[in-house]
């Protein structure tokens, strides 16, 4: 007759980790671990009473977790630099546009209200651009949103087969389409513009996969009480490769030539797939250069998690769309990018129209807010996971202060900025503050799919970062229709206005039915079906 014990998820751990040979056969608690044929390494093993095996100590688990020098950080850090590329090879058209372009001739109408504070800046006097492609503004727009027409469209197969078939090959290749055709565009762009505006739709297509599949790694390499540093490092890149893109391109430009831009970050692009293909593995378990100690301890932090690498599960699309704490994450997610997008796309346009400064004429200034942000997110990161490792709060209590402090900061900004008058400085640090305070929410909602299921991370990701890519291309376009062109403080105020109520909303949106708690269905609703002898989780709702 088999006996059947309740063992806790140290026990079990340590039991079948040292392959002990007793009489008996165990189960586990579902609240804590998987069951045993979902667990390859525990199910050949046989253990003794729960009572026979010592726990360990604090002190053994936690050791390894203080080294920002293991496997999985270097992980991390590799795909930081992915991440770092992939935002350069995407905003070094919007700046060495400058130099291709022959027209750019501005079609809108600047308010009057306040002075000109550099007329060597902003004076139409300066000498017309040289540039060796006649292209108005509407054809340049159609350039340069072209990308997100393919990005928008990748989010959620990318999550899927990052799912099915494993995220390292998804995330490099889907880097290494954008690299192809960031190297191709020179060739490309004088062949034919329309075949050139096929190529960014090509390459947002490779992009589109880069966000999923990295929240699908994650959810394999990330120990819960280590998810929000890591997190913030990894995305942090898209800022970092923002801040030095920008200044650099312009130099490259000057210096070289606007060719050059492309086959200098196309050429890290190659490079740094060479080292991620080399180096990345989808699981713990796979990699060839990963100690045994930090491998037990990845493993045993997601199994205590109740999560378990499999690529074989259907994706539960009935209860990802009828979950409440998903469509807090959307609503969180699309609300904060749209904010985010009226930020860094429309603010510029204020602050050169209304306020008669172009922010982009100063490297510096150009380069703050990203730093800010940069700096801050990683910052928020750390004491995430701080607050959350030391128990003073939990995982849900942390994400929604995280995201209420990054959504409600920026839209009190917001409202300032509309009414600043024409002080250039104090806008300037408004704007400053707002986007480098955006920052927290990237700890709140936007890692919070691996929270609530760790194995659909990726497909998570994807729906809502496709559904949030929406308002980066319609923001803009109901803000040049809310101005008409014609750019005034008041109209900018209400503008100012709709974006912080829109950022208020999802704040509190998330406060509300945002949660930390893993789902009931985030290992297949397949896998939830009672089992003999073993004790059902507790509600976690």
């Amino acid at each position: 007759e088999t006996t059947t014990y309740t063992c806790s998820t140290e026990q079990v751990y340590f039991a079948a980790r040292v392959r002990v040979s007793p009489a008996v056969p165990y189960t586990i608690n579902r609240n804590t671990m998987a069951s045993d044929e979902t667990v390859p390494f525990l199910s050949e093993s046989k253990a003794r009473s729960c009572s026979q095996v010592e726990e360990p100590s604090k002190s053994e688990m936690t050791g390894i977790r203080r080294s920002l020098c293991s496997v999985r950080f270097w992980i991390a850090y590799m795909a930081l630099f992915g991440f770092f590329n992939v935002y350069a090879m995407r905003v070094n058209l919007s700046v060495a546009i400058v130099s291709m372009v022959r027209d750019l001739n501005d079609t809108n109408t600047a308010d009057t209200e306040c002075p000109v504070l550099e007329p060597n800046r902003t004076s139409n006097a300066t000498t017309p651009p040289t540039g060796e492609f006649n292209w108005d503004k509407a054809l340049q727009g159609y350039v340069l949103s072209s990308f997100f027409y393919g990005y928008i469209l990748t989010q959620v197969p990318g999550g899927w087969l990052a799912t099915r078939f494993g995220a390292k090959y998804v995330y490099g290749f889907g880097v290494l389409t954008t690299t192809v055709f960031t190297l191709l565009t020179p060739v490309l762009v004088r062949w034919n513009v329309y075949v050139f505006i096929v190529a960014r739709v090509l390459e947002g297509f490779g992009e589109g996969v880069t966000y999923p599949a990295m929240h699908a790694l994650m959810g394999c390499w990330a120990p819960p009480l280590e998810r929000s540093k890591m997190m913030a490092l990894i995305y942090s890149g898209a800022h970092l490769g923002t801040m030095v893109c920008s200044p650099l391109s312009g130099l490259i430009c000057a210096t070289i030539g606007w060719e050059y831009v492309f086959y200098v970050f196309g050429g890290l692009g190659l490079v740094w797939f060479a080292v991620w293909m080399l180096v990345v593995s989808d699981k713990p378990t796979d990699h060839k250069w990963i100690s045994t100690e930090e491998k037990d301890y990845i493993l045993h932090a997601l199994h205590a998690e109740g999560t378990h690498a499999s690529q074989n599960a259907a994706v539960p699309w009935r209860q990802i769309f009828t979950s409440l704490r998903v469509w807090a994450i959307i609503v969180a997610h699309v609300c904060n990018n749209w904010g985010f997008y009226c930020l860094l796309l429309c603010l510029p346009s204020y602050l050169k129209y209304v306020l008669r400064f172009d922010i982009k004429d100063d490297g510096l200034l150009s380069g703050l807010p990203y730093m800010c942000l940069w700096f801050v997110l990683i910052l928020s990161g750390f004491v995430a996971d701080y607050l959350r490792d030391h128990e003073y709060l939990s995982t849900t209590a942390v994400r929604k202060i995280a995201n209420s402090i990054g959504q409600l900061t920026p839209a009190i900004f917001l409202i300032a900025i509309g009414y600043v008058g024409c002080d250039t400085q104090l806008a300037i640090m408004c704007l400053v503050i707002a986007i480098g305070m955006n920052a927290p929410a990237n700890v709140g909602y936007n890692i919070n799919h691996i929270d609530i299921a760790p194995k659909f991370a990726g497909v998570l990701l994807g729906i809502t970062n496709g559904l949030a890519t929406i308002p980066g291309i319609v923001g803009p376009i109901v803000i040049g229709l809310l101005t008409n062109h014609h750019e005034t403080r008041a109209e900018w105020r209400l503008i100012f206005q709709v974006t912080a109520g829109i950022y208020v909303f999802g704040a509190l949106f998330y406060a509300f039915f945002g949660s930390g708690k893993k789902e009931w269905w985030a290992d297949g609703v397949n896998n939830y079906e009672p089992l003999v002898g073993v004790v059902e989780p507790e509600d976690s709702s």
